[in-house]
């Protein structure tokens, strides 16, 4: 009896020790996938920038192409307000010449109102008969001649001038009008463009901040890309030193040398240790997915690559995730599930489905294996 109790105790050691490796295996080729599934959506995430990029860079060319517009246009505002202000200074400089000729004008009109003034004054004073004494008061016929003449000319003068004076006024009138006319309709071509001009200025502001925030976004978006593209980078590194870690992995596996069960000691405690483990590994796969679990812990145990007992190989560092997150501390505690410790009881005892098989892992693409549930063997 003695002979086989050290014989199980020799079988669980082995056991133990075999399980080490399959699941270093497992949980390397977990980081790998994972790895790759980071890598993968890394690549999402850049082609998803690239095409906001994209978007932003459509946009701010079609800013940029407007602010060019609006530019074009305030300076041929610029250029249209500096000629009309040729124009006006020109106009003014006519203003004033006309304003002048109007000032001359306005003192003939006084000169000639004066003149014709003193000359009624003068006619009304002497009345008709002065007229006709000079007339009259002639020596000869020649003489009358020449004095009717004479008066004749000077009423044909008097009526000259006051038609020319009449003309005075009209034209005085008009120039004054064309004077008001001309300084309204340049002062309101001068504002019509200086405010086409502001508001053209000030346009091209808000378009200069629209393009201002677009080259933001876009530098932004670019500083993302970067952070992308090292998150890619990061991830192939780490997929290739995991693909070399597995490789070693697997290696080790395969030069492996397996002791018999015979020769594995069982400790008080490890079937508590085998059932937590695979309630936590296998708890919703199949009695021979359970199994399986312990098989390749035992598979372990027995493995020359790996720790030679099933306390050493459940512990060790980075093997199980459960272990590593208190999971399995929590169902140690509190004892596993009767069907788990049957399957860890068979699996100490030697019972495989899996042969001697030490990985196991979740199925990913170009895993090869024994298909048992939701694992793969290997």
């Amino acid at each position: 009896m003695r002979k086989d109790y050290c014989i199980k105790i020799g079988i669980a050691i082995l056991t133990a020790c075999l399980s080490t490796v399959p699941q270093t295996v497992s949980a390397t080729s977990s980081k790998l996938q994972d790895a790759k599934d980071k890598k993968e959506q890394t690549k999402d995430k850049i082609e998803d920038a690239k095409e906001e990029l994209d978007a932003l860079n459509g946009e701010r060319a079609g800013a940029q192409q407007y602010v060019d517009n609006l530019n074009v246009q305030l300076q041929n505002a610029s250029v249209e307000l500096a000629e009309m202000e040729n124009l006006i200074e020109e106009k003014e400089k006519g203003i004033l010449e006309a304003e002048h000729d109007l000032e001359e004008a306005k003192k003939s009109q006084v000169e000639q109102y004066n003149a014709m003034k003193s000359r009624i004054k003068f006619m009304y004073e002497s009345g008709e008969n002065t007229y006709m004494n000079l007339l009259f008061t002639s020596t000869s016929v020649s003489e009358f001649l020449n004095k009717h003449e004479y008066f004749t000319k000077l009423t044909e003068y008097d009526r000259d001038m006051l038609k020319q004076y009449t003309q005075l006024q009209e034209k005085i009138r008009r120039s004054e009008s064309d004077l008001k006319d001309s300084r309204t309709a340049l002062e309101g071509l001068k504002n019509e463009t200086t405010a086409k001009s502001a508001d053209v200025a000030a346009m091209v502001k808000e378009a200069g901040e629209h393009l201002k925030d677009y080259l933001d976004q876009i530098k932004e978006q670019e500083e993302k890309m970067l952070a992308y593209e090292k998150e890619l980078d990061d991830a192939n590194n780490d997929i290739t030193k995991l693909e070399a870690q597995l490789a070693y992995e697997r290696q080790l596996a395969n030069s492996s040398v397996m002791r018999d069960l015979s020769s594995v000691t069982i400790n008080a405690g490890d079937i508590d240790l085998m059932a937590a483990i695979i309630e936590c590994e296998a708890g919703g796969e199949s009695y021979t997915g359970k199994v399986a679990v312990g098989a390749v812990v035992m598979n372990r145990v027995k493995s020359s690559s790996f720790p030679n007992s099933i306390l050493e190989v459940i512990y060790q560092k980075r093997q199980f995730s459960p272990v590593g997150s208190g999971r399995f501390a929590v169902v140690l505690a509190r004892g596993a599930n009767e069907t788990c410790y049957q399957a860890a009881t068979d699996a100490m005892s030697g019972v495989t489905p899996v042969g001697d098989r030490l990985f196991f892992r979740t199925p990913i693409p170009g895993l090869n294996g024994m298909r048992i549930g939701g694992h793969v063997f290997y």
